[in-house]
């Protein structure tokens, strides 16, 4: 196509155009800018400042003088939250949820915010309500996580369960914590007075069954207690056999969970009055899976059953092979209470002596002496299923935290 001359015309027209529409776009910028409340550029200037608790004071003006600012009040209410000032947070998104005029998908979101305020509150009934009547929004799926924290905390396991249920009908995803749901209802049977052996049957059961849609890899402290759990049962039916069977199977199929066992195991051989096959049982279980939970039972057994001088044979070979702070000190706690110091090797160990030493070292392994959450990193000195602090399911390794560091 030829070029015509008179198409220069259109280079002054579109210029025009052009400064037009530039000058359109800053009137109406500054327009919008002048109906800003000064408030609102003083927040920036103190979060510029790295000033955010005048920061906040100046956005909470703002938003007193312009009440529309919904995504003003969801940023403010959200920090609130998260900074622990719990009255202010419920105070924000309750007065949006008392506007008539907020549309159905900001209502949604409100409620969401306020539930989530009243949880962390520890109002957990006004929390369940509030994620109640969100069950048939955008927000059922988180709505329904946190109604499962909530009967967790509250130890309700049949609506956990079902709750649980639930959400596996809306997300394909395993949930692991079912099958504790069954054991907290299997043990809670169990510790009634007397026993409730047909519920904690029917509660096993049904954890049986949960294990066997799940992945191994993911349910491997839920099959072990499960097992411990079968083993109790059997124990107080009076089946010793059954029981020893489920003991064995924990340290065959998950033998880091041996020194969880080991008693149970060594109470077992001795009621059938074969306490020398126990011990040697878990001697060989040490050899092939050597932890200080299991080294601890051995050498308290061999004691009572061999005498001081095997048991400390046992205790310095184990040392030689898995040096432990630990166990060094569990094996000079065991001397003092038993008024003895006597070495095999070396004759008698004076007393003051093994009392200073074990006093040097105990001060050294006592924040060893625990186990420890790989979510939270709390530590108790007590194994729990479920972290104290926060609550997540089977994240304590069974070791203690000598073993894992």
């Amino acid at each position: 196509m030829d070029f015509e001359p008179w198409w220069l015309i259109f280079v002054p027209v579109l210029f025009a155009l052009g400064w037009l529409a530039a000058r359109f776009d800053i009137r109406q910028m500054l327009r919008e800018t002048r109906s800003l409340p000064d408030s609102y550029f003083r927040g920036l200037n103190f979060l510029l400042n790295e000033e955010p608790d005048r920061a906040i004071d100046a956005f909470v003006e703002v938003a007193k003088l312009d009440p529309e600012t919904t995504e003003l009040h969801f940023a403010l209410g959200s920090l609130f939250r998260r900074r622990g000032e719990m009255e202010r947070a419920i105070r924000v998104h309750q007065s949006l949820l008392n506007r008539s005029d907020l549309p159905a998908a900001e209502r949604e979101h409100a409620q969401h915010e306020l539930a989530q305020d009243f949880l962390k509150a520890g109002m957990l009934d006004r929390a369940e309500s509030g994620f109640e009547q969100l069950k048939d929004t955008r927000y059922a799926l988180p709505a329904l996580r946190s109604l499962i924290r909530i009967f967790e905390s509250e130890h309700d396991w049949p609506r956990a369960i079902e709750a649980v249920k639930t959400l596996q009908g809306l997300v394909d995803e395993p949930v692991p914590q079912i099958v504790h749901y069954y054991c907290e209802q299997a043990q809670a049977a169990l510790a009634s007075k007397p026993a409730d052996i047909e519920a904690a049957h029917k509660a096993l059961d049904a954890a049986d069954h949960a294990l066997s849609s799940i992945d191994a890899t993911s349910s491997r402290g839920a099959m072990v207690r499960t097992a411990m759990l079968r083993a109790r049962l059997a124990l107080i039916e009076q089946d010793p056999k059954r029981e020893r069977l489920y003991l064995e199977s924990v340290m065959t199929d998950a033998p880091e969970y041996a020194g969880l066992v080991a008693e149970q195991v060594l109470a077992n051989y001795r009621t059938a009055n074969q306490a020398e096959a126990g011990l040697e049982v878990l001697l060989k279980q040490y050899e092939r899976h050597a932890s200080l939970d299991l080294f601890n039972v051995l050498f308290r057994e061999l004691r009572v059953q061999k005498g001081a001088a095997p048991a400390w044979t046992f205790a310095r070979g184990a040392l030689r092979s898995h040096p432990s702070l630990l166990g060094l000190d569990r094996l000079l706690e065991a001397e003092l209470a038993n008024g003895e110091g006597n070495d095999a090797d070396h004759g008698p160990v004076p007393g003051a002596d093994l009392t200073l030493l074990r006093s040097l070292i105990h001060k050294h392994t006592q924040r060893l002496d625990r186990y420890a959450c790989r979510s939270c990193g709390f530590q108790a000195r007590r194994f729990y299923w479920q972290c104290p602090g926060c609550n997540a399911w089977e994240t304590y390794a069974p070791r203690r935290l000598e073993e894992l560091e």
